[in-house]
């Protein structure tokens, strides 16, 4: 899509600037921080048959709610502070994905016990580095891969919940696993090199 800037980008990207900043800035951009591959796994398990507009709109909320994502933290949440995060109009309030989110962060922190940290278990399902796509239609896009298919259940083993391939891969587009921008979009060669 065309944009007033003059630049080209991924026909998902709508004119909303909170849309543009992130396609802009943040997918697809290689993530190692620990506190952002949690809080990127537990957004894209929020937006679960949601749009991402929807989760983006509800970020700051969702950093508030769950204390910037420490999975330390997060893990100790009671069921009395799920139940007041079910009150919370910042979030997704869906029970399943809020208790995920606890569920998730103790699953987290044992993943980073057992591997010596999660960057680097996560980022095996793509060999290390970034994995190159060439598509130049929407229609070429897929929606889960071998590679996510893999993750999601080394997951599910684990214990993590709101993790199927769809997510997963969706995951894996947002912390730059895959290249997966247009190859039409200014960012392509950017975050191809």
């Amino acid at each position: 899509m065309d944009h007033d800037d003059g630049r080209r980008r991924c026909t998902w990207v709508s004119a909303d600037p909170l849309y543009v900043a992130y396609h802009d800035s943040e997918w697809g951009v290689p993530v190692h921080d620990e506190r952002k591959l949690f809080e990127m796994l537990t957004l894209e398990g929020a937006q679960a048959g949601l749009s991402w507009i929807t989760i983006l709109k509800r970020r700051e909320g969702y950093r508030k709610a769950f204390a910037e994502f420490a999975p330390e933290k997060v893990a100790r949440f009671t069921p009395a502070r799920i139940e007041k995060l079910l009150e919370n109009p910042g979030i997704i309030r869906n029970r399943a994905k809020v208790e995920s989110a606890v569920t998730n962060a103790r699953a987290f922190l044992a993943l980073q016990e057992m591997e010596g940290g999660a960057d680097r278990f996560l980022w095996s399902f793509v060999g290390g580095r970034p994995k190159q796509n060439r598509w130049s239609s929407p229609a070429d896009t897929q929606a889960e891969t071998p590679e996510s298919k893999a993750m999601s259940k080394e997951l599910k083993r684990r214990g993590f919940s709101f993790v199927g391939p769809t997510v997963c891969y969706a995951f894996m587009q947002a912390v730059g696993m895959v290249n997966d921008h247009a190859t039409y979009c200014f960012r392509y060669p950017e975050l191809s090199r």
